[in-house]
């Protein structure tokens, strides 16, 4: 046993390098690995390869993105023709109106980013006061310090240290837990951060009228509702982003994942009138936020060839494809008691295995069928496949799960 040099994201520091599975290639949804071991990919690698791997219509216009010019920086007083392009879809297909966009290299630095022009734009209105930010119980929004402090997900901010103050916790599905929180402080309150599917957290869609009231009580305090869409945005409901499937228009998004679909490094935030109106008053003002490769050329020109692919082919057509198999293949195991619960909505789905069922080890026996999934947990397994995935990858994945579930000795059907 050895250990590897590179310190592994989300893992144990402990593990051993042959612990870890050596990906070597991909086409389409199926992945290889260094024994050339074949996999659905049931995860879009990790919720972000919409268009599937292997695309030579991204590889090939980075490379000619790169030929002519690899990256050059954006802070004032440059800027680059692909991130303007990029830039005026975004703020197309975007259900915010008017909209601006501003560019990061991850959903971490996006939600982040969210934060602190919440907090801006109070500040510049003469209310520094609102710098309250509200999260969610169960909700995940990156890594780093801001989302951490706002996500509902106690094991990821253990052993952090002070998190950022003035955070709020609100059920994910009762809004009367809204409401109560802005009758108490809802002066002091900044912005709500919602991703419209909660994901990393196990796949919950929202409780019916929830955003939309949740979009109400923030028009009505004077507060910003930011939608955290690094996930949900560029096509996994089948819409751009989730806020049009829903009908509710944030303040701002986030994005990151299937903007490029995991080709290069790139995220986002969708800023709307309600933050522009307000530093944008002061032809003076300097926005003092950034980051070394905000509206990096390359990383467009992949964004670009990603949603041409999406457009050119239909891809969200796939979408209620995936939610009749998959949604519906979960339905049946739940049915035939070999699942407690399913959830999900359009390409993003979970199963909540039964008691004493340890999501790591289904996840283990999943992948000697030949499908990879994401334990969430102790006892949930995400499911949110490239949208190109074919009808029979889609009941492979079904079926790895059901037998993997039968396999375990303390396996019962009702």
């Amino acid at each position: 046993m050895s250990r590897s040099p590179f310190l592994h994201p989300f893992a144990r520091p402990a593990a051993q390098a042959e612990e870890f599975i050596t990906i070597v290639r991909g086409d389409g949804a199926t992945v290889w690995d260094d024994k050339d071991n074949e996999y659905v990919d049931g995860l879009a690698s990790l919720w972000y390869c919409n268009v599937g791997h292997a695309r030579w219509e991204i590889v090939d216009f980075v490379a000619s993105q790169m030929a002519v010019l690899e990256n050059y920086n954006t802070f004032d007083i440059f800027t680059n023709e692909t991130v303007e392009r990029f830039a005026a879809f975004v703020a197309a297909a975007a259900p915010v109106p008017d909209s601006r966009i501003f560019f990061t290299s991850s959903g971490s630095e996006a939600v982040d980013t969210a934060i602190k022009l919440a907090r801006l734009t109070h500040s510049l209105s003469g209310h520094p006061e609102r710098n309250a930010i509200v999260g969610r119980k169960n909700s995940y929004h990156g890594v780093t310090y801001g989302g951490l402090s706002a996500q509902g997900l106690p094991l990821n901010q253990e052993h952090f240290g002070p998190l950022i103050e003035t955070v709020h916790q609100i059920d994910a599905q009762d809004i009367a837990d809204a409401e109560s929180l802005f009758a108490q402080h809802g002066a002091s309150i900044a912005a709500v951060i919602a991703e419209p599917v909660q994901g990393a957290g196990g796949v919950y869609p929202p409780s019916p009228g929830y955003l939309q009231r949740l979009r109400e009580l923030c028009t009505e305090h004077g507060a910003l509702l930011i939608f955290d869409e690094v996930i949900t945005g560029f096509g996994r409901l089948g819409t751009w982003f989730a806020a049009e499937f829903y009908d509710v228009v944030p303040d701002m998004i986030t994005f990151a994942k299937a903007c490029t679909s995991g080709y290069l490094p790139l995220g986002g935030v969708v800023v709307g009138s309600a933050v522009l109106d307000v530093i944008e008053a002061d032809p003076q003002f300097i926005l003092r936020h950034g980051f070394t490769y905000s509206g990096h050329p390359t990383a467009c020109a992949a964004a670009l060839a990603n949603t041409a692919l999406l457009l050119e082919e239909n891809l969200f057509d796939r979408v209620p494809v995936i939610a009749e198999r998959i949604g519906g293949g979960l339905a049946k195991l739940v049915e035939a008691g070999a699942l407690v619960e399913s959830r999900g909505v359009g390409g993003i789905w979970s199963a909540v295995l039964p008691e004493g069922m340890a999501a790591p080890a289904v996840r283990n026996a999943m992948l000697e069928r030949g499908v990879i999934a994401r334990p969430i947990g102790a006892s949930v397994i995400a499911f949110c496949p490239p949208l190109v995935i074919s009808d029979e990858q889609l009941d492979a994945c079904v079926a790895a799960l059901a037998d993997s579930i039968s396999a375990f000795p303390s396996y019962r059907t009702a």
